[in-house]
């Protein structure tokens, strides 16, 4: 449904309020159509400001670009310390050929081909969280499903026992609900959080993913094991240099968080979308062999993380004004998912879209890892879900996460009944 366009004067990337009322998208499509280069105050941070692109072309030109537009001062609004900063770095705020070769220490473990290998399994671990869920009928749908299956996935390729799932749940939730007092004890922008602005998201809880992960890499340095920890201890990158202690952390940190906590979203805001559309589901349900194309639209409608950022290296003119050197510069891929100047009718659910660009990963060479797996997961989810739905209705009030970071939702209420 096409938003209501929210008054230039009045809009504010920094109000949370905007987007745990699910209002962004009028702020997106007022920048869109009357300042497609937004310089935004952050006034109740430590932030110095950003700019904010918000068209497709925009976007995909700024995350191509890491000469002009690196990533290597941070990804997050939040500007960590200089100090701090090497740290707290991970193959997220990295660039050029480091990046690269920290890339590639599981790009084959996430290529397409070799996650065929996975598709029975997964089928598996879908249809048991599918069971439990249909036998309660009553169930909240982020907690029951979108959650249960990924995480379940994850603690496979992590190779850690099934126990250690509600953890893993609770830290990805922590650590990406850092803007949220229910999901975070300590909030990124409070007082309390100057104490951890070494440690990723200024979150105390990464010091426990820290400690998990060097206890799991200290059993399997050396071995053989095929699990994705085993590879990052015992694999060389092509760059030649070790993974430091600091960097193994930082990359274990961004699997148990990236490798649920958006998965999840994708799959609940998609649910959410097929369910507001009944024709579209049923689209779906007759047209099973066309599902892969039919899920990259599930992706763009759902776009699961609002931003990223990057930082400018030189002055750069856009739209007739000056991005400075150092000037802190925001790609919402959420909006550029909704540009109508790269898609028909952009806020409609089109099952039948194609060719589908979005953005939903990103663009360039920080495109998401974990993206084939993700358009997986989210496929086998819904042709295993969706045949065994005699209805499915919603029983309450989403609630989202507070956050302009991640596009998400803590609580889903809905009613399913099996045939």
């Amino acid at each position: 449904m096409q938003p209501t366009p929210i008054p230039l004067a009045d809009v504010d990337l920094t109000n949370l309020d905007y987007f745990v009322h699910n209002e962004a998208w009028g702020m997106f499509e007022t920048l869109r159509n009357e300042d497609p280069l937004h310089w935004q105050d952050e006034l109740h941070s430590d932030g110095h400001g950003f700019w904010s692109v918000v068209q497709y072309d925009d976007i995909e030109m700024v995350d191509k670009d890491s000469d002009t537009f690196t990533s290597t001062k941070f990804t997050n609004l939040e500007e960590p310390p200089e100090e701090f900063q090497d740290l707290r770095r991970s193959i997220l705020e990295s660039d050029g050929t480091r990046h690269q070769a920290l890339r590639k220490l599981l790009a084959r473990d996430f290529s397409v081909a070799q996650l065929r290998r996975y598709e029975d399994f997964l089928r598996g671990l879908a249809r048991t969280s599918i069971d439990l869920a249909l036998e309660k009928e009553d169930v909240d749908f982020v907690e029951a499903i979108a959650a249960d299956f990924p995480i379940n996935v994850l603690a496979r390729l992590l190779d850690v026992p099934d126990e250690m799932t509600p953890t893993l749940i609770e830290w990805g939730n922590t650590i990406v609900g850092f803007s949220d007092p229910e999901l975070s004890k300590v909030l990124v922008d409070s007082d309390e959080a100057q104490k951890y602005k070494h440690l990723p998201f200024r979150n105390p809880v990464s010091l426990e993913v820290f400690e998990y992960g060097r206890e799991l890499a200290k059993q399997r340095r050396g071995g053989d094991g095929d699990d994705l920890v085993s590879k990052l201890v015992n694999r060389l990158p092509e760059d030649g240099i070790p993974l430091s202690d600091t960097d193994f952390d930082n990359y274990f940190l961004l699997l148990v968080v990236a490798g649920n906590e958006t998965t999840r979203q994708a799959m609940t805001l998609s649910m959410k979308a097929l369910m507001d559309n009944p024709d579209q589901m049923q689209y779906f349900l007759d047209n099973m062999d066309k599902s892969q194309s039919m899920v990259e639209e599930l992706i763009r409608y759902a776009s699961p993380v609002y931003h990223f950022r990057r930082t400018a290296t030189r002055d750069v003119e856009l739209h007739g004004k000056t991005v400075k050197a150092g000037d802190k510069i925001v790609t919402w891929f959420a909006a550029g998912n909704r540009d109508p100047q790269k898609f028909d009718n952009p806020y409609d659910l089109d099952l039948t879209r194609f060719p589908n660009d979005h953005m939903t990963f990103g663009k360039g060479p920080h495109t998401c890892l974990g993206a084939n797996l993700a358009r997986l997961e989210i496929r086998i989810l819904f042709e295993e879900l969706l045949p065994r739905l005699a209805s499915i209705e919603q029983t309450g009030e989403i609630e989202r996460v507070r956050s302009n970071f991640v596009n998400g939702v803590k609580r889903f209420p809905v009613r399913i009944k099996a045939k």
